[in-house]
């Protein structure tokens, strides 16, 4: 006989399904099935998990890429061996909780009363944007509790006794990465978001969220491949890299870009860009309202740019030395091709900026420092002492876990890698905030101009990548000068080039003290400009925009904390105070250069092919569509560097049947346009 009485056999009280209306049961139903889904594919999810790992995908990270055991092993060690320590962070977090549950009750019993929070969270952290962190009594318990607890294991760490500075500094940020995981915003049942859309959408977002999480697992063969925005919604040369002009040379390595002019004369030297190569240069030329590159031309600069391949397996063994000779040296002989001119302005944006400062001491070395007659550095360091967190990846074991990763991706790194560390840098932008978007709430990102960008990485060889790590992260050969290249050993104390560097206050890739450090290593004159925000941003700030700030001193004391104390504030962007400085070093107006005009000839329209090349996962080699390109002119004449034996063959040909050049050698300058400082 059922039991229509709501309890069960035993007397117990059991759910009274008679009591529910018609579309509260068809709610549940539908919830049930969602649910159920999402756990079928859950199991679906860890099946392929498990066959991944046991299968030994090479490509796989170690359990411990970090190496971090015996790191935290030492701290907590030493942590535990300080009770004084101990027992003062002990204190505080138990004053925290008391006052916690003193409030929180307060707040249950709906006093009137003013309540105060025991913690509050970071300025800018925006994980806490819903109101119900603050308003909701339960919440809000929730996220000062994880406060507390992550205050007191950060305090621990950061104030333990006895620790080198760089283990302490690999085990805090380690330690962070862990809270940050932990963070009750990044789990279903404790976010109040992920629990109304739940309600609402009768778990729809949930296997919605788990088919997100097999597509990112798929695209990534195995890796998560976090979509941070949508990669079909922009398309290169038609929504972005849209500043018209043509690419006039190129080579294994790179073309070169010379950007059309949009005023009657322009300054006689030309302006060389040379862009990072682990991302695409479009960052420069990101929309129309926000292009350095068309700011640039306005200001009546003939620009050209570099443009990097996107590097496969054939190009595993380029050298850093590789790409100074063969990208920007070719670029300056190119430029004199094109112009008649024998020396240019240049800019090098962070990687790229590091190169520029070696070639400027390569140069004054071979007696040659007149091919670039300003040097202008965005975001780049030169002296790795303080260069941040990216530090702790560079030791010895992590050394050998990249070699690893990048012998099975046939002697590169491929883009996502590098966009992973980088991601590791804020984790709670771009991780986490991603995770509970596109997984918890099941969402799609939206299209967003400078995302697209930054997932549209690049790969980077083998023998370029390893060399970069060793020399100036690992070992700062440059700074200190102990770096030995092309047959020099490299000094930048010998350096009189004027030199224009940027930072940015907020930069988590090149900090600002590390940056500043490189403007007392020049024997030339050089200007400090500090701009507001990061590494992007602070960079690309068109003055249109009114945005930030930025701050200038003419001293240079020892460090950067101090030369900011000396600083003067001024709002906006400090693209106008470098255009000043630059318009002093680029000589007279002259009639205005279309590309074609001098002895190089267009080969295509820019923005080119080598920035089409994606290297998503899945999508190696792809190349994106883009606007119809100019029939190729005949190329230009080679103008590779000498150091670069392996494209010659003993005839003295490349392999492309092309001359092969000498190396940049020294010549007679012609009449300089004006005399530099």
């Amino acid at each position: 006989m059922s039991d229509t009485t709501g309890k069960g056999s035993t007397g117990t009280t059991g759910a009274d399904w008679s009591r529910l209306s018609e579309k509260e049961l068809e709610t549940l139903d539908t919830l049930s099935r969602n649910l159920m889904q999402a756990s079928l594919k859950s199991q679906q999810l860890m099946s392929d998990v498990m066959r991944k790992a046991l299968d030994g995908d090479p490509v796989l990270p170690n359990a411990d890429p970090f190496h971090s055991a015996p790191e935290f092993q030492e701290v907590w060690q030493k942590i535990v061996g300080q009770p004084d320590l101990m027992m003062r962070a002990q204190a505080d977090l138990m004053k925290g909780y008391i006052d916690l549950w003193s409030n929180t009750s307060k707040r249950m019993m709906r006093d009137d009363g003013p309540v105060s929070s025991a913690i509050e969270p970071e300025a800018g952290d925006k994980r806490w944007r819903s109101s119900e962190w603050t308003e909701n009594p339960v919440f809000d318990a929730i996220k000062q509790s994880y406060l507390l607890n992550q205050h007191f294991l950060m305090g621990l760490v950061g104030s333990v006794d006895g620790v080198d500075e760089r283990t302490k500094r690999k085990v805090e940020f380690l330690t962070r990465m862990m809270t940050d995981a932990l963070s009750p915003t990044n789990f279903a049942l404790t976010n109040p978001d992920v629990i109304r859309e739940t309600v609402e959408s009768q778990g729809v977002n949930l296997t919605r969220g788990l088919q997100n999480l097999l597509d990112d697992l798929s695209s990534g063969s195995g890796r998560l491949a976090l979509k941070q925005t949508d990669m079909e919604g922009f398309q290169v040369g038609r929504d972005m890299a849209t500043a018209p002009g043509e690419v006039v040379f190129e080579n294994d390595l790179m073309e070169l870009i010379q950007y059309a002019p949009t005023t009657e004369t322009v300054k006689q030297r030309p302006l060389l860009i040379a862009p990072p190569w682990i991302n695409k240069f479009y960052i420069m030329d990101l929309r129309e309202k926000n292009s350095m590159i068309r700011w640039l031309t306005a200001q009546g600069f003939t620009v050209f740019l570099i443009s990097w391949v996107n590097p496969g397996p054939e190009l595993k063994d380029k050298t850093f030395n590789d790409y100074m000779h063969e990208g920007l040296f070719a670029a300056l002989h190119a430029i004199e091709a094109a112009t008649g001119e024998t020396s240019v302005n240049a800019v090098g944006y962070c990687v790229a900026g590091t190169m520029l400062s070696t070639a400027l001491a390569w140069l004054e070395a071979e007696g040659q420092s007149d091919r670039i007659a300003s040097a202008t550095f965005f975001a780049a360091q030169s002296d790795f002492e303080k260069a941040g967190d990216l530090l702790i990846f560079i030791d010895d074991v992590w050394m050998k876990e990249i070699e690893r990763i990048m012998d099975s991706q046939g002697g590169v790194l491929d883009g996502r890698s590098m966009a992973d560390t980088f991601n590791l840098l804020r984790t709670n932008d771009l991780v986490w905030s991603f995770v509970v978007n596109n997984y918890l709430l099941g969402r799609q990102p939206q299209a967003f101009d400078l995302l697209f960008w930054n997932a549209d990485q690049t790969r980077m060889p083998k023998a370029l990548h390893l060399w970069y790590l060793d020399n100036f992260y690992k070992n700062n050969r440059l700074a200190r000068g102990e770096l030995e290249l092309g047959g020099h050993r490299l000094d930048l104390g010998a350096v009189k080039t004027p030199v224009y560097i940027q930072a940015s206050k907020e930069d988590h890739i090149a900090p600002y003290p590390s940056v500043y450090r490189a403007a007392r290593l020049y024997g030339g004159p050089v200007r400090f400009v500090m701009a507001g925000s990061g590494h992007i941003a602070g960079v690309i700030n068109h003055p249109d925009a009114k945005k930030y700030q930025y701050w200038t001193n003419d001293e240079l004391p020892e460090t950067g904390e101090a030369w900011i104390e000396g600083a003067s504030e001024t709002p906006g962007s400090w693209w106008g105070n470098w255009r000043d400085w630059l318009a002093e070093r680029s000589g007279d107006d002259i009639p205005a250069r279309q590309p074609g005009d001098g002895k190089l000839k267009p080969l295509r329209k820019a923005p080119g092919r080598n920035v089409l090349v994606r290297s998503d996962a899945g999508k190696a080699g792809a190349t994106q569509e883009a606007a119809p390109s100019a029939p190729a002119s005949p190329k230009s004449t080679s103008t590779k560097s000498a150091s670069s034996k392996s494209a010659k063959t003993k005839a003295g040909k490349t392999k492309s049947g092309k001359p092969a050049s000498g190396k940049t050698t020294p010549r007679k300058p012609r009449k300089s346009p004006q005399k530099t400082t």
